[in-house]
């Protein structure tokens, strides 16, 4: 099963995190398939960069995002600006109209 998550590539004290596709099982700074983005917390404000196709693609296949990848996509990309991924819980207890 395949992942999106966050791989920290900065220096001590200086997050700076990498959103990368990897195997669920490797380990956290393992391999990797591709890097999608980055995401630097450390700006005011905090930048989120992401390549939309690619990371749609990878959803489409199946990989599914870290609860923490998650929540910067739904707080940093809108709807007609890319893919926005909800939880499955949400997606569940969601009326449908």
């Amino acid at each position: 099963m395949l992942s999106i998550r966050m791989r920290r590539t900065g220096s001590k004290k200086r997050p700076f995190f990498r959103i990368v596709v990897s195997e669920a099982r490797s380990k956290k700074e393992g391999e990797f398939i591709e890097v999608l983005g980055f995401y630097n917390p450390r700006t005011k404000p905090a930048v989120f960069e992401i390549n939309k196709d690619r990371a749609a693609y990878w959803v489409k296949v199946g990989a599914r995002p870290s609860d923490s990848v998650r929540t910067l996509m739904a707080k940093h990309m809108t709807r007609d600006r890319g893919i926005v991924v909800e939880p499955a819980a949400a997606q569940a207890a969601a009326p449908t109209v």
